[in-house]
């Protein structure tokens, strides 16, 4: 699919934010191992979470969509689960392949996950790694590092566990696989890195304790829990930066979830002087959640690395953009991890920035962009990767003429509505 985006005027409104697609993903798989059942809202729709919602029911989980974005999900039980009829598809999802990894390797029956081209390309050695000092039976292609993974399930045992990279993903898996192991599962953080899992445990009645930068669970049953999912702050990331570079915008985004180990893109963007409001703070299930309003901003550059990357990794390429718009130089460094996402975001956001006139130095953990320089309509390709998608529509509302996005549907894998979302905004 080619979209076609053209220079907005004005960019006014509200969105409804798409739910939460890391709490979307966590809310299925921890309900479905849960007693009871539950009614999960504002689900998001993207094509990753109902991967997810997929593979649960190949497990024998009844899950049923409700209307609009609910989902209910009646939990099988902590030991409830039984063999899929054949490979379980993750399609485009890492967190569901990862995730997933920990929850099978504590079965007692045998699994294999595949995925997309794309996902089966994506390293997954530093699950199975942990997964095999747990006492998982677990293999992968091309050096034990690719997917499809094959899983015999059995007995595992708690460890203690030091994640050589924050990954909120290789956490979850090893929180999943350790609710079924014998003894405690202590996992120590190199940074914090998004914890909505431990949240999620918490509320369910796990055994779980986290103390600074180390996590402590117990093994033990769940309890289903009904939850409203907040709105995704990495969805929300696209219409901060837009309302933040375009000269005549006001955007509201109501119900943003505010979690502090996924926020750091309203760090970055108001150390860079957007005019962000954050108001009706309130606590949600466990999450924090606020309304969110942008207005027109005159940013500056700036620099980031270290502790903060984990806390903006979904969100550098937009990041990279609102430099483009601002004055001086911004550097970021320390996000070598962007090389294996769906594509190599580094590389691809400098060269697409770049098609559109913009000052972009690749670096080999990060990009130098030096700010300032108008953007020019051109013809970009997403190279499959949604997020680049959407951040070259935004990058497009303020380039002068029009731009084309090639493969511009790879946007639905995150945020189905993104487009839409788009053309309503700049119509205002």
């Amino acid at each position: 699919m080619r979209q076609r985006v053209q220079t907005a005027s004005a960019l006014q409104g509200e969105v409804h934010i798409p739910g939460d697609k890391s709490i979307s993903h966590r809310a299925v798989i921890l309900n479905s191992i849960a007693q009871g059942d539950a009614r999960v809202s504002n689900f998001s729709q993207s094509d990753d979470c109902f991967s997810t919602v997929t593979c649960m029911r190949a497990l024998g989980v009844g899950i049923e969509t409700g209307d609009g974005d609910e989902l209910d999900i009646h939990g099988v039980g902590k030991n409830g689960l039984t063999e899929a009829g054949g490979a379980l598809d993750a399609g485009n999802s890492g967190t569901t392949m990862r995730i997933l990894a920990g929850l099978l390797a504590a079965q007692p029956f045998p699994s294999v996950i595949t995925g997309d081209e794309s996902l089966r390309s994506r390293p997954m050695d530093r699950v199975i790694q942990p997964l095999r000092l747990m006492g998982a039976q677990i293999s992968g292609q091309i050096d034990d590092s690719r997917a499809p993974l094959e899983i015999q399930g059995g007995k595992l045992r708690g460890i203690r566990y030091r994640l050589p990279v924050a990954s909120a993903q290789i956490k979850s898996a090893l929180l999943l696989a350790g609710l079924y192991a014998q003894g405690h599962t202590v996992i120590e953080e190199p940074v914090p890195c998004r914890d909505h899992t431990e949240r999620m445990l918490k509320e369910m009645g796990a055994g779980i304790e986290v103390d600074g930068d180390t996590i402590h669970l117990s093994p033990g049953s769940l309890k289903a829990v009904d939850l409203l999912i907040p709105g995704d702050i990495s969805a929300a990331a696209f219409w901060l930066v837009a309302g933040a570079i375009h000269p005549q915008a006001s955007i509201r985004l109501p119900n943003a979830g505010i979690n502090p180990t996924r926020s750091g893109i309203l760090d970055v963007l108001l150390s860079m002087g957007a005019d962000i409001a954050v108001g009706n703070e309130h606590v949600l299930h466990g999450e924090p959640v606020a309304d969110l309003e942008v207005q027109s901003s005159s940013l500056r550059g700036t620099e980031i690395g270290g502790e903060l990357i984990p806390r903006v990794i979904d969100e550098i390429p937009l990041i990279a953009l609102a430099a483009c718009a601002a004055n001086g130089r911004t550097v970021i460094r320390d996000a070598q991890e962007l090389r294996v996402k769906e594509t190599d975001r580094i590389s691809a956001t400098a060269k697409e920035l770049s098609k559109m006139g913009a000052d972009v130095e690749e670096l080999p953990d990060g990009m130098v962009i030096h700010g300032g320089r108008k953007l020019s309509g051109a013809g970009c390709d997403s190279h499959g990767d949604h997020r680049l998608a959407m951040m070259l529509g935004v990058a497009a509302l303020i380039a002068d003429g029009k731009s084309e996005i090639d493969n511009a549907e790879a946007a639905s894998i995150s945020y189905p509505t993104f487009w839409q979302d788009l053309g309503r905004l700049s119509a205002g």
